[in-house]
């Protein structure tokens, strides 16, 4: 299963809307699950950097295989790690709110990206679009059996 382009598109501009109910100008992104881009959109009025800071929290989601935020205890307990990990690729890893991995029936299609907001904004956004769309966002924890996060 993979992710399409249409259901790519339908995921950026869901996230689009949300924004603006909430009155802010957020950049989205949205890649396939190697971290590749799909779909990166910038609104008149969101400041220059928030698509590139888009597409890296959506890269982080696909290919970390968790949301952003879930990586925040493993940078903090193994910061010298988590910096090297970030070199690896095409873009760094992140560890902050508002990167989302795309999962439909247990297979991970993808990360989805969103930034322009406050953090917590910025996931709420994501979170309640992806919820939406019928996409899972429950993840197992690293390292602890059966605990979800």
């Amino acid at each position: 299963m993979k992710l399409t382009l249409a259901e790519a598109e339908e995921i950026a501009n869901a996230v689009q809307k949300a924004a603006e109910k909430i009155g802010k100008a957020t950049s989205v992104a949205v890649v396939d699950d190697g971290g590749f881009l799909l779909v990166v959109k910038r609104p008149d009025g969101a400041r220059p950097l928030t698509p590139n800071i888009a597409i890296t929290k959506a890269y982080s989601a696909a290919v970390m295989q968790r949301p952003t935020k879930m990586l925040k205890a493993w940078a903090e307990g193994n910061p010298g790690f988590f910096a090297s990990l970030s070199t690896m690729g095409t873009h760094p890893i992140v560890a902050t709110e508002g990167g989302v991995t795309i999962k439909r029936d247990g297979e991970i299609l993808g990360g989805l990206g969103v930034a322009g907001g406050t953090g917590d904004e910025d996931q709420q956004i994501a979170d309640e679009v992806l919820a939406a769309l019928g996409y899972e966002l429950e993840f197992q924890a690293w390292g602890v059996p059966g605990k979800r996060g």
